[in-house]
């Protein structure tokens, strides 16, 4: 999936730069490094798990304003209003489209520059 959205985000001219991260716990570690345009966000990541993620970006002074696109294979109303509820700025369920993701991205990148 990581893979995926890399290849989306640099072949749809949307990303300069894509930094991954294999766990929730790497992203812990590497969110104090560098601020974000936007962060995607699996729900279902070892470790510390995309909601807790949320919770920590929302908490922090660095990262509370940062867009969150939660990207799950949970899509029910209640994960989806969970995700949102949290602070989430939008939700992809999988599987979904190269074009859904970019587009997506690219609103959430636009909506926080204006």
């Amino acid at each position: 999936m990581r893979a995926f959205v890399r290849a989306a985000l640099e072949e749809g001219g949307v990303a300069r730069e894509v930094v991954e991260a294999e766990s929730g716990f790497e992203a812990l570690r590497i969110l104090p490094r560098e601020a974000f345009d936007v962060a995607i966000i699996d729900i279902n990541m070892p470790d510390v798990n995309g909601l807790e993620l949320i919770r920590f970006m929302r908490s922090s002074d660095k990262h509370a304003a940062t867009p969150l696109l939660i990207i799950s294979s949970e899509a029910s109303a209640r994960d989806r209003e969970r995700g949102l509820g949290l602070g989430a700025n939008a939700y992809l369920a999988k599987p979904f489209t190269a074009e859904a993701l970019t587009e997506a991205v690219t609103r959430l990148v636009a909506e926080a520059s204006t």
